[in-house]
């Protein structure tokens, strides 16, 4: 299996928080490198969570998904399809 993930990565001195999509064929070893800081992209956020994925039979489909979710209409999946999940942060904050 080949997965496509997204990550909220937070960082609290900046204030800033970030959606990272990606894609991988072992996510539990990818979310460890995350929150190893193991890999460039994310190793500034001081937080970093898990917060979607998606499973595939191949690595083409895969990264197909992937470059989807990082289009404009790919992020409004996003945050159409993790909506109440936000809810829930807004509730804890």
């Amino acid at each position: 299996m080949h997965y496509t993930y997204i990550l909220l990565c937070v960082d609290d001195v900046r204030e800033r928080r970030k959606f990272y999509i990606g894609s991988t064929d072992n996510l539990n070893k990818r979310i460890v490198a995350h929150k190893n800081k193991e890999v460039q992209t994310t190793k500034s956020f001081d937080q970093i969570e898990l917060i979607y994925f998606e499973g595939c039979r191949n690595k083409t489909d895969a990264r197909k998904r992937e470059l989807q979710l990082k289009t404009g209409f790919g992020r409004g999946y996003i945050n159409r399809r993790i909506k109440n999940y936000f809810r829930e942060i807004d509730t804890r904050e």
